[in-house]
């Protein structure tokens, strides 16, 4: 899974991250996280115009839409054989913020920038459908298979051909290298994600050296998303090499695309074909990453500079839908948009203003302003770990996700701040009631509404908020991982395991705040999601994740707001890429149609 953050967008669960890329927010390159993509940042407008434009009476100018989302994991990826497209060419794609940590288990590079990166140039040992079913990838695994359940034991057998971009082979030494740093709780690798890898007893080679066995200490249900992306152990063996030895270069690769220049001047990352590839050719001779602002991406696309760019604003929508040499590219996928609440330090650490917080907040309002223009639903998320399409769903959000004002500022009074008269911050022993609301200078139009509404809704019950834009590049690991803010809004986008969101909502371990970044969180919370990640029935699973949900709730861990919706626009003839529902790009078949 992964985090973003643009029209909220930052990349956490690529998160990724894998989410769990994990991965933070900010409309960037849309996460990942699969990690826990992590997910991006959305805010902005002054209170009155925002409220009025989510009305929904501006007349006849507001297309038709329903208020749900697509079917779940539908997807919209411009599909064409292979044998159609042209050999070559160049994709030119933007990323909101440029990186400096490429190793995306660490926790300065889970983002959806380094998710991208990682899936054209290292291992990914699954590649999942529109639905999120995970199948092995040939190119690096003829099978793998569970074939013990006391333990869980599984056996990966690897493609012979598979081999790092420095000549040695994939094998069991690179399994056990990236299980040794994420899941043995050494605290010298700075980690984003131990989940799944803190399970596993052993790792060895199997029966020869092209097979790897892997045997749990309890049962894992979400096995297949480990080891993906996988990293040479000669790269990522000791602390030294997996924190620094990844800082603005990615040292050994094994993909179809290789690293053809890291530009920090214009913050351009450019890959190429690597003639050393062992499996299906790309069409594309290369990939260009482009580092740019929201708006300068909308100009760049309409430039015709890059080939594909968000269109789930607004402002977007209005100027692609009629763009010219283009196509607008909608689906549906894991993708949400939430506010943290730092509850480790400041007035939030009283769990009385997170609920008073949470109550003085119309999310309503706020999906309405998502989702005006747009042709598509932008529903409320009443849960955190499944979207509102997807099978499980329940909403837990009844008390602390309904607005009421009077309720807000009631919890206020009994958590001991009292009103100063209207238009004034409440006061406790002296102090004023204030908040450091944080956003990256690349955060969107939207981003900027949204987060100027909330500063409005809350200072009508007292609370002043002071929003603070922070350099792009710093929001991550200046603000973010380091618990340096009151609140902060972005996305969390790909959790389609469950099971990556033990590192969302988890406690803290000691300095290792995980994805927790507001660090909140309880015993309860704990105790349900491992068990749920344990359980290998799903159905009982489903409860387990329900139960902490409503939990999660309850201990004011965030505001969660809606489900984001999925638009791109692309350039004419772009095939295979797009929205993939829940499932992977396979960067070997996307390409131009012949002309």
């Amino acid at each position: 899974m992964s985090a973003i953050h643009d029209d909220v967008t930052f990349n956490c669960g690529h998160l990724l991250v894998s989410c769990g890329h994990l991965v933070i927010l900010c409309i960037h390159l849309e996460a990942s996280v699969s990690r826990l993509r992590r997910l991006g940042a959305v805010v902005g407008l002054a209170a009155a115009t925002a409220l009025a434009g989510c009305t929904g009476s501006g007349g006849s100018s507001e297309p038709q839409r329903s208020t749900a989302a697509a079917e779940f994991g539908a997807q919209d990826m411009g599909a064409m054989p292979v044998d159609r497209l042209r050999d070559g060419g160049t994709l030119t794609l933007s990323t909101t913020a440029w990186a400096t940590q490429f190793n995306f288990h660490q926790v300065d590079g889970g983002t959806d920038t380094v998710a991208e990166l990682a899936s054209l140039v290292e291992p990914s040992l699954f590649l999942r459908d529109a639905k999120g079913v995970p199948r092995p990838d040939p190119d690096y695994l003829v099978s793998a298979k569970v074939t013990g359940t006391a333990p869980q034991t599984v056996i990966y057998r690897l493609n012979p051909k598979a081999r790092w971009s420095d000549g040695k082979p994939v094998g069991a030494a690179d399994f056990a290298a990236q299980w040794q740093a994420l899941g043995r709780g050494d605290d010298r690798f700075h980690i984003a994600d131990p989940t799944g890898y803190d399970q596993i007893a052993s790792v060895t080679e199997g029966g020869d050296a092209h097979e790897v066995k892997v045997v749990f200490r309890a049962p894992y249900a979400d096995w297949q998303r480990l080891f993906t992306p996988l990293y040479p152990a000669s790269a990522i063996s000791t602390p030294e090499r997996f924190n620094k030895g990844w800082i603005d270069q990615v040292p050994v690769t094994a993909g179809p695309f290789k690293v053809g220049k890291l530009d920090r001047t214009t913050e351009t990352a450019t890959v190429v074909r690597d003639p050393d590839w062992w499996g299906t050719r790309p069409r594309l001779d290369r990939i260009v990453l482009r580092t740019l602002l929201p708006d300068a991406a909308l100009q760049a696309y309409r430039n015709g500079e890059i080939d594909t760019t968000n269109a789930a604003t607004t402002e977007d929508y209005a100027q692609l839908k009629n763009a010219e040499r283009s196509e607008i590219r909608t689906g549906s996928a894991w993708d949400e948009v939430h506010v943290a609440l730092n509850g480790a330090r400041g007035p939030l650490e009283d769990i009385d203003v997170r609920h008073a917080v949470q109550r003085a907040v119309d999310r309503q309002a706020l999906a309405d302003v998502a989702a005006k223009g747009l042709p598509v639903g932008v529903p409320l998320l009443g849960n955190h770990i499944f979207m509102t399409n997807q099978p499980g769903y329940a909403d837990h959000s009844d008390p602390w996700g309904t607005y009421d004002l009077a309720e807000a500022r009631r919890l206020l009074d009994k958590a001991g701040w009292k009103e100063q008269g209207e238009g004034e911050p409440r006061t406790k022993d002296g102090k004023e009631l204030r908040l450091r609301f944080v956003i990256s200078t690349y955060t969107n139009r939207l981003g900027l509404d949204l987060s100027q509404l909330i500063q409005s809704m809350l200072a009508r019950a007292g609370v002043q908020v002071d929003i603070v834009k922070v350099p792009a590049n710093d929001y991550s690991a200046k603000y973010l991982n380091q618990g340096n803010f009151d609140l902060v809004i972005f996305r969390f986008t790909g959790l389609s395991y469950p099971g990556q969101a033990v590192s969302i909502y988890e406690r803290p371990h000691g300095a290792q705040s995980f994805l927790n970044y507001g660090r909140v969180g309880d015993a309860t919370v704990d105790k349900l999601l491992r068990r749920a990640a344990s359980t290998l029935d799903k159905k009982r699973a489903t409860t387990l994740y329900n139960r902490a949900d409503a939990e999660i709730w309850r201990l004011g861990h965030d505001i969660e707001l809606y489900q984001r919706p999925q638009m791109m626009a692309v350039r004419a003839g772009l095939a295979n890429y797009g929205i993939p529902g829940l499932g992977d790009i396979d960067w070997t078949k996307v390409g131009w149609a012949g002309t």
